[in-house]
């Protein structure tokens, strides 16, 4: 470890680690401070990242047609300014200390995670994307050991320091390619976040509606919870106005899943998560390219 952390010192890597000294210090500052200068970097990003903004705003008109345009422009600028201050919650979750953190998350629904755990099974936590999703899960962290699935990064001084950070409050990081570790979790009967709502192609995905728009949907979470037995407790994390906090919800148990129907329990999924983006839309991450795979003969988004 001593010899990787040296390797990353080189000078391809001095911006990186310039950036993510800024972060931590944006992290001292008063959680309101720190929601405002969040906002200022996604109002940064939001000029500065045209791509992104232009795949965002791709999405926000496909699902919100309902929305006059210029509702949907502001819908777009508060999501830039959701991901400014989703960067600073997650290296708050990385680096703030449990005792500063505990008092601005409010956990709900934890009993049915208790109840399904008592199955013995273990427990998929389905989540999705959200922009405060890190700092949700590390508020959860603080009733009970996760196990956390992720993505590595390319960028290898942020992935030392995301997943010493994940297995540090969360017991357990786990790369999301490597299913026979989540299995493994599992069978110990533990808790194991999950977060399949981004389009993977079509390998192992089947084609169903996200906001009325048939979206690429792997279909890791039934395959998994059909192999294990293990329940599937919905959790999400919503970003509370004028500086409350953050709501953490676990919901009941998914009841009959899966029903050997990958389609309808794609679409089981994405209906939760669309319930919840629907209640803060500026909040789900839409600078993704969310609808990228088309089923055939349809035409492409971006």
């Amino acid at each position: 470890m001593q010899t990787d952390f040296i390797a990353l010192l080189v000078p391809r890597y001095w911006l990186t680690w310039f950036g993510l000294g800024v972060l931590w210090l944006l992290t001292r500052l008063p959680y309101a401070w720190q929601l405002a200068a969040g906002r200022q970097l996604g109002r940064i990003a939001y000029r500065l990242a045209k791509r992104r903004r232009k795949i965002a705003k791709i999405n926000l008109d496909l699902c919100f047609p309902e929305l006059t345009e210029s509702e949907r422009q502001q819908l777009l600028i508060r999501h830039f300014e959701s991901l400014g201050m989703g960067l600073l919650e997650m290296v708050t979750a990385w680096w703030v200390a449990d005792k500063h953190l505990a008092h601005l998350g409010q956990v709900e629904g934890y009993e049915y995670l208790e109840q399904a755990l008592a199955r013995g099974k273990g427990v998929i936590l389905l989540s999705a994307h959200f922009t405060s999703l890190e700092i949700g899960t590390r508020f959860l962290t603080l009733k009970t050991k996760v196990h956390a699935t992720y993505r590595p990064h390319e960028n290898p001084v942020v992935e030392l320091f995301m997943k010493k950070s994940r297995e540090l409050h969360a017991e357990k990081a786990i790369s999301r390619d490597a299913i026979r570790d989540m299995i493994r979790s599992l069978k110990q009967n533990k808790p194991v976040w999950f977060a399949m709502d981004q389009n993977f192609g079509h390998k192992n995905s089947v084609f169903a509606r996200f906001f009325n728009i048939p979206a690429a949907t792997n279909t890791a979470t039934a395959r998994l919870a059909k192999l294990t037995g293990a329940a599937v407790v919905p959790f999400f994390v919503r970003r509370l106005p004028n500086g409350q906090g953050y709501q953490v919800i676990l919901q009941p148990a998914l009841e009959n899943f899966p029903t050997g129907d990958n389609v309808a329990d794609a679409e089981t999924v994405n209906n939760l998560i669309e319930q919840q983006t629907r209640q803060a839309p500026e909040q789900y991450l839409w600078a993704h390219r969310r609808f990228k795979d088309r089923p055939d003969g349809e035409q492409r988004f971006y």
